[in-house]
């Protein structure tokens, strides 16, 4: 009788195939049973009567294989949907040749008016990936216009603008670059005779783009965020924010049920916010959708700069550098001492996450020297994390570092794709050193995770967390040449890495990244099983469902907004 359940099901999905993420499960559950926006029970499909009563939606999806919803614990999803907004797409393959980028910016330039600027995105290791092996120059992009400023933006971290461009930033053979950007040390690129070649770096969040209003914004957010996570079955996000007006709307949305992902957000400072501010964030943002959908999670700091803009703080010097200091050229620490200790204690006193970009081994090494000056990093949710790193790891040295420290590593498997290959052109053999060495670094015991970090120039299948997969296998390059295979781990490693141990990065694997009683029910339909494909068929699986907090948001082929 269905008066004597005492907590019947809302829904259950019924599938021949869960995978549950956890280890030592019933390999005969086939239902999750969920009430509310919990997961209920997991069960053998015998056994579905005694959680259901009249009320119960039950779905039964065959064959296809139902999972947890994917977490993507680094990511700038403003960014991303602001980088598809009214921007031309000139990344590689698309565009293959110069010819090809000044064609595709002078199309948008002959429809744009007079005077405003005309911006295309490029991507990251833009120079590698044209026919002629460089980047634009200045005058290649004066051909798109002498009337519009144009810029070319290769990622975060390097731009190149045209003349018109380089006279509206008031960038001539005298220009002094700004001491600080967001995204580490600015510099202008000069040529023999001491012109600006239109290359600038770190400077990106410095240029005078047009900007976007706020209604502009919340559309851009409201197509994006569907078009670039939820289709790929992405549930949960660490959001690296941009603006404080981008938040705004992400937690409107949230609190109208409108945002189909949970946001964690770590406010990057002081590029959304002084330092201060950020870690006193309830004066300057308003938060007030359900912690479960939007929380202010954290602060994000800037330690170093990019490999493509060799700005990333190494050990070893970059090769014919053409940069300050010539061969011995090393990047730059961008963190001022005395910054980054008042960071670590002002985020530890106000309970927030700390996480700190740092691309280089030096500049890694450099924060967990801080922090060890401090204590070492907090445990739990406040643990303290470094993005990127995992991603290049020449020397034991640096795990040893992170080890004491206290550091969460947080690498990026897209990357592997799209720059790894590029280590040895720009540091010589100590750049084939320790490339994304995920299966040394599983075995020593440290728990990776899966990240996209989509930002400017980022290839189109960063946000898809199976091509992530896809690239923890296959281990392929941009090129297509195969990279330190032995460092290749399993297709469960790899999927917990974009699902479980992606939760623990938040703090949240005990109510994310897994199908378990008392987890939010965040589940995901798949057309295929990545387990009975071959490698090179994981990045085509296609997500059929998504369901969020227990509520179906997505269907495929279906238009949004049609779901039950």
């Amino acid at each position: 009788m269905t008066d004597s359940i005492p907590e019947p099901a809302d829904l259950v999905v019924l599938s021949r195939r869960v995978i549950t993420m956890e280890h030592d499960t019933d390999p005969l559950i086939e239902a999750v049973a969920i009430r509310g926006k919990r997961i209920l029970r997991l069960l053998r499909r015998e056994e579905v009567g005694s959680v259901t009563s009249e009320n119960t939606r039950i779905i039964d999806v065959g064959d296809r294989p139902v999972m947890p919803g994917f977490v993507d614990p680094h990511a700038h999803i403003e960014v991303a949907c602001r980088s598809s907004f009214g921007v031309v797409d000139c990344r590689a393959p698309g565009c293959k040749t110069i010819d090809d980028v000044v064609a595709a910016l002078s199309a948008k330039a002959a429809e744009t008016p007079v005077g405003e600027w005309v911006v295309g995105q490029a991507n990251l290791f833009f120079d590698r990936k044209l026919a002629e092996k460089r980047f634009p120059t200045r005058y290649e992009l004066d051909r798109v216009s002498n009337s519009h400023p144009v810029a070319l933006r290769a990622g975060g971290h390097l731009t190149i603008l045209n003349s018109k461009a380089l006279a509206a930033c008031l960038i001539d053979r005298n220009f002094s670059p700004p001491p600080y950007s967001i995204t580490g040390l600015p510099s202008v690129e000069h040529d023999a005779s001491g012109e600006p070649t239109g290359i600038v770096k770190e400077m990106d969040n410095l240029l005078p783009f047009s900007k976007m209003d706020r209604e502009q914004l919340a559309s851009a957010l409201q197509t994006g965020i569907p078009n670039l996570f939820t289709q790929f079955g992405v549930t949960t996000i660490g959001e690296i924010s941009e603006t404080v007006e981008g938040l705004q709307i992400m937690n409107d949305m949230a609190a109208c049920d409108e945002l189909p992902i949970s946001v964690r957000t770590y406010v990057w400072a002081p590029g959304t916010l002084s330092l201060e501010a950020a870690c006193n964030w309830k004066k300057n943002i308003s938060v007030t959708a359900s912690d479960d959908l939007f929380r202010i999670q954290g602060v994000k700091l800037f330690a170093d700069g990019g490999f493509s803009a060799k700005s990333a703080a190494v050990k070893s010097p970059y090769l014919t550098c053409g940069c300050r200091g010539g061969h011995t050229f090393r990047g730059d620490v961008a963190l001022e001492k005395e910054f980054a200790q008042r960071a670590i204690e002002l985020t530890q006193n106000a309970g927030l996450q700390l996480a700190v970009h740092a691309n280089g081994d030096r500049a890694q090494e450099w924060v967990c020297d801080m922090l060890l000056e401090m204590g070492g990093a907090p445990t739990g949710r406040l643990r303290t994390r470094i993005e990127h790193a995992g991603n290049l790891m020449p020397s034991e040295v640096t795990a040893d570092k992170w080890a004491a420290a206290g550091i969460i590593p947080v690498p990026q498997p897209v990357f592997l794709y799209t720059f790894g290959e590029y280590f040895p052109d720009y540091l010589g053999d100590y750049g084939k050193l320790g490339r994304f060495s995920f299966s040394t670094l599983i075995k020593q015991g440290w728990r990776l995770s899966g990240s996209s970090d989509v930002w400017v120039g980022s290839e189109s299948e960063a946000t898809n967390p199976l091509f992530g997969v896809w690239c923890c296998l296959k281990r392929q390059t941009y090129s297509g040449a195969t990279l330190d295979l032995q460092e290749a781990i399993s297709i469960d490693q790899a999927l917990r890495l974009h699902t479980l141990d992606a939760a623990a990065v938040l703090g949240e694997d005990d109510v994310r990244g897994s199908l378990a009683p008392g987890k939010f029910a965040d589940l995901i339909v798949l057309d295929r099983d990545p387990h009975a494909v071959t490698v090179d068929e994981l990045p085509k699986i296609k997500v059929d469902r998504v369901f969020k907090n227990g509520k179906e948001i997505w269907i495929r082929n279906q238009p949004l907004g049609t779901q039950q």
